[in-house]
């Protein structure tokens, strides 16, 4: 399936705050000083370098209280963010090359390892995945020795048994139009969760797309109404079960 709104958007202004370190032998962008508490972020395809995450995680980590991490999760392979909003660069980023070079079956076991070194040096450990790292946070959602809550925004290749495997408290950011996160897959959620006894909350943003969570034009105010929405939400989320 293509989605041409798992590759635009836009880039943010602003100066992140944290440093760079090595996770698991993986780069990792790391922000926050909290002993206890750690969010784990797996990103879309536009990965652990791109502004955007790392205000994200900043703003997670002073307002949740927590200590941030945001691994690179495709093996070195960078986008250009310019691919967001550049019409040339964005028609030669091929997006579904891409995720068939960074398949669930080559990603997953690092990330479930991110998971489970955060979850040996802290208490609470939570995860929020945008768009590609929806489905990964679901995954990890399925074991409460990997993680103890997961949010998502948008998830992309998410499938219905992923869904019916969680076993932790969960959070969805549902934009109104989104060819990744379907129809069928929301109505899905709606109808699994309720079943699963764990607190669950579905967080719907009418008018928005797909990406605008992590890639929303914070110069259009509907978009930056959404996507700071969706920040306060992800935060009152993580404070709830992480502390």
């Amino acid at each position: 399936m293509s989605c041409d709104n798992c590759k635009s958007g836009f880039k943010w202004d602003g100066q992140a705050t944290g440093k760079e370190i090595t996770l698991n032998k993986a780069n990792a962008y790391v922000t926050g000083d909290n002993k206890d508490a750690a969010i784990l972020i797996v990103t879309d395809v536009f990965g652990w370098t791109l502004p955007n995450i790392r205000i994200l995680a900043d703003h997670y980590a002073k307002e949740a209280n927590a200590t941030v991490y945001v691994p690179d999760v495709f093996g070195g392979e960078v986008v250009d963010p310019d691919a967001m909003s550049n019409p040339e660069k964005q028609k030669k980023f091929d997006v579904m090359a891409f995720i068939g070079r960074n398949s669930k079956e080559i990603r997953w076991p690092e990330i479930k390892e991110h998971a489970q070194t955060l979850k040996s040096q802290y208490k609470k450990v939570a995860a929020i995945g945008f768009c590609y790292g929806g489905w990964a946070c679901f995954k990890l959602a399925a074991d409460p020795s990997l993680i103890d809550a997961i949010s998502t925004a948008h998830p992309s290749l998410l499938e219905k048994s992923e869904i019916e495997g969680v076993k932790v408290p969960v959070q969805v950011l549902s934009p109104e139009n989104d060819v990744m996160y379907t129809e069928e897959l929301k109505k899905n959620t709606l109808e699994i969760l309720p079943t699963k006894g764990v607190p669950w909350e579905y967080v719907y943003f009418p008018g928005l797309q797909h990406g605008f969570a992590a890639r929303g034009d914070p110069k259009d105010q509907k978009q930056k109404d959404g996507l700071e929405r969706a920040k306060r939400s992800a935060v009152n989320f993580f404070n709830e079960f992480l502390h």
